[in-house]
């Protein structure tokens, strides 16, 4: 077979250019787009063309949403003659506050109306007039305003890091484009970070509260030093690297997770990636700054403060839901840990009876990380350039939906979209803790000439797969190589000639990551690389390879993965455990390299089993190795 190198993108659609369409209820039959906004496939019926036409108006409008070297213009529009004394100019809701230095540059562009405090009734009413809205996390933007837009709104802005106020998957079916401002807040809340760390370990807090109220405690607020003390960096993003950086001129220790850091650039600022384990039942100080996904959410539980040194101080300015907050209650009272400084909460604002923030022991502030002049005009700044440049028709790289695909190549694609993302999914679920992810590559058979393969709907989907479950970063085909150099992933493609039919895109799809550990060691290929393959049969996506070991699993669902020794009742063996739980089994498949040796069994399971049962399918003595996988 011979193989030939794909380049990271594909060059022979640099000049194509998807549309971001509106969408209206009751307008003709459109072709089938795809969009993915989060982590499920969804394919919707959208209007699609490189030139668009609303039915509620008389204006045609062309946008070119990609940038090429050629093109000295982003931005083609042809409209109707507007009457006299009408401006040209697109409208820009700007419904919660905003630094002036964001609205002077908005109002350069555009037509500004600054209206704050809009109920949803008055903020669907007005948005039909607005080619632009820009909000905070005050403002819903919900189906209802998309609906209510009748495909007049163009982009929304998020001024900040968060969008779960904002529904991404109406946004991209009817072609909105959503962009958030995630870089101006980092000093900020690095900043807010350090200054509850800080603050905490010399009960600033208390004692000031003590002596307003009167008091002269010096001997009840003795505090501790931070140095040579081990601070644990839970995330070591933009955010956490600045805390990492100031904590070590505070002269303390510091060890650091973060399964997408790169080693080099902790090193450089002096800190040691380690595994979550590791990180947690060390530190003197664990800082939290890892997004709240589904992975993460109640990270921090009764389990894992049980495996902390006693007297652990806790920083949280991320996300309040990554501790379980009654959890942490219970820590504090039986001083597992010592003290907790707060920024963020579960429900914010907390309920004013909160045990959690009634607590001597616990320092909090109301959601203040970002809350400095400077942040605020850089928000500002930062919201409006990625508006303005969306409305312009430019790529932003804080493009957190999908634009759409050109629906020949979906058609032919679709099929292997879910079995390209649940590849990469399913990698990154075997990578070891501590493990930090640089090298990914991807081989796609094929009988097809690379010039008739266009990969970069599926590049985009297997680096969602991989970076999506342990991130609060949203994959789309416009930011994902921004995204993936962003975190230091090198993703390369390979085409594999295969001699099939080229009726066929894809023959199949092999996903491997260098140079980490594998919590699953039968999963390594020969040259050392976790290595997974699959490929689509009767349209469903299977897993076929999993290092050396050849399988035939379908990808739906949950899966378990045993080595064990290759002898007869070991399918009757895991069955009954399962079935004695109440695990319904939809498939099970064994691969093995040599007859009496060494097998591997792949189990699809409907549920989720619970630590009990996993225990027991451990300790069946001839499984020598088992994980559990959430596809």
């Amino acid at each position: 077979m011979a193989a030939t190198s794909i380049s990271s993108a594909a060059n022979k659609l640099t000049n194509q250019t998807p549309s971001f369409p509106p969408h209206e209820k009751n307008s003709h039959p459109s072709p089938t787009c795809l969009s993915f906004s989060n982590s499920s496939i969804s394919l919707q019926k959208l209007s699609f063309s490189t030139n668009f036409t609303n039915p509620n108006s008389r204006s045609s409008t062309a946008i070119n949403v990609l940038k090429t070297a050629e093109a000295s213009e982003s931005v083609s529009r042809t409209r109707d003659p507007e009457p006299v004394g009408k401006s040209t100019k697109p409208t820009i809701l700007v419904s919660e506050k905003l630094g002036e230095a964001g609205l002077d540059l908005l109002r350069s562009f555009g037509n500004v109306e600054c209206l704050y405090s809009l109920s949803q009734e008055d903020l669907c009413a007005k948005i039909s007039e607005c080619d632009a809205l820009i909000v905070r996390s005050g403002t819903k933007v919900t189906r209802q305003v998309f609906e209510a837009a009748k495909g007049k709104l163009k982009v929304v802005g998020r001024a900040g890091v968060g969008i779960d106020n904002v529904d991404l998957q109406a946004a991209t079916e009817f072609g909105c484009l959503v962009v958030n401002a995630p870089t101006a807040n980092t000093i900020a809340a690095a900043e807010h970070g350090i200054a509850l760390l800080a603050g905490m370990a010399r009960n600033v807090a208390q004692a000031d509260a003590s002596m307003k109220a009167g008091k002269w405690q010096r001997n009840k607020y003795v505090g501790v030093s931070l140095v040579g003390k081990t601070l644990a960096v839970m995330g070591f993003g933009k955010v956490g690297s600045e805390v990492a950086r100031r904590a070590k001129g505070l002269g303390m220790h510091v060890i650091a997770h973060d399964p997408y850091a790169p080693a080099d650039r902790a090193r450089a600022l002096g800190a040691e990636l380690v595994s979550f384990d590791q990180a947690i039942s060390t530190a003197d100080f664990i800082s939290l700054h890892m997004p709240l996904t589904p992975a993460t959410n109640k990270i921090l539980n009764d389990d894992t403060f049980a495996k902390m040194k006693k007297g652990v101080r806790i920083i949280n300015v991320a996300r309040g839901g990554v501790i379980d907050e009654d959890a942490l209650v219970r820590a504090l009272d039986n001083g597992i840990v010592a003290q907790a400084a707060l920024d963020v909460f579960t429900v914010e604002p907390p309920p004013q009876d909160s045990k959690l923030v009634q607590h001597e022991n616990v320092t909090v502030t109301p959601h203040l990380g970002a809350s400095t002049k400077e942040a605020q005009e850089g928000v500002a700044v930062e919201i409006a350039e990625a508006v303005v440049g969306a409305l312009r028709g430019e790529l932003s790289a804080t493009a957190v939906n999908a634009p759409m695909v050109p629906p020949e190549v979906l058609s032919e694609l679709a099929p292997y979209v879910a079995l390209a993302e649940k590849l990469g999914r399913l990698a990154v679920q075997l990578v070891a803790g501590g493990s930090g992810i640089q090298s990914v590559k991807v081989a796609y058979s094929s009988a097809r000439d690379p010039d008739n393969l266009d990969t970069r709907l599926l590049r985009a989907m297997i680096t969602k797969g991989i970076i999506e479950p342990i991130s609060d970063a949203h994959i789309n085909l416009v930011n994902a190589d921004f995204i993936a150099k962003q975190k230091g992933l090198r993703l390369s493609e390979e085409r594999v000639f295969v001699d099939s039919s080229p009726e066929n895109p894809i023959e199949s799809i092999q996903v491997q990551i260098s140079n980490v550990g594998s919590k699953f060691a039968s999963a390594l290929s020969d040259n050392g690389n976790i290595s997974v393959e699959g490929k689509v049969k009767y349209g469903v996506p299977h897993l076929t390879r999993v290092g050396p070991f050849s399988v035939d699993v379908s990808l739906e669902g949950n899966l378990i993965l045993c080595r064990q020794v290759d002898q007869p009742g070991m399918i009757g063996q895991v069955g009954s455990i399962l079935g004695e739980s109440n695990v319904n089994v939809s498939f099970m498949s064994v691969g093995r390299t040599l007859k009496r040796t060494k097998a591997v069994m792949a189990i699809g399971v409907d549920e989720e089993p619970d630590k009990e049962t996993l225990k027991k399918i451990g300790e069946v003595a001839a499984i020598e190795e088992f994980v559990f996988l959430d596809l």
